[in-house]
């Protein structure tokens, strides 16, 4: 099974040609790997991994204004392809698309968060979403 893990240069453009003045939430889901795997061969699990890509790209995130507004376990597809079952989900909330760029061409989460997250990821999910109201109703 081949996992992303990483955007695509098309889907990048995509999210890069729409209106970065607006706020954003985006929807992680994310497949660890039972062992991480990092290019100099040091071991430890994927959840560790994630862990280390969390604490060095924390305050980089912190930094742009983004937050974390929900997080979870999923527990079993209702609806949906069983064999696509996630370790982790969460939505970050960005004040625009331009603070997202920003971290995520920010040097320091370039080479010292990237490589983190690309170890301990088998695959995953990253949704953009523009907010809408909340409500007591479906639709």
């Amino acid at each position: 099974m081949t996992g992303y893990i990483d955007p695509t240069r098309e889907s990048f453009e995509i999210f890069k040609s729409l209106p970065r003045d607006e706020p954003l939430e985006m929807l992680n889901l994310i497949r660890l790997r039972e062992t991480a795997i990092y290019p100099d061969g040091r071991e430890t699990s994927g959840l560790a991994a994630y862990k280390a890509y969390g604490e060095v790209s924390g305050p980089i995130f912190q930094g742009v204004g983004g937050s974390i507004l929900w997080r979870g376990r999923p527990r079993t597809t209702l609806i949906g392809p069983s064999d696509e079952a996630w370790d982790l989900s969460f939505i970050a909330a960005y004040p625009s698309a331009s603070a997202f760029l920003e971290m995520v061409t920010n040097p320091v989460y370039q080479s010292d968060a990237v490589p983190h997250r690309q170890a301990a990821v088998l695959d995953s999910r990253l949704i953009r979403h523009a907010p809408l109201p909340g409500g007591d109703a479906f639709g």
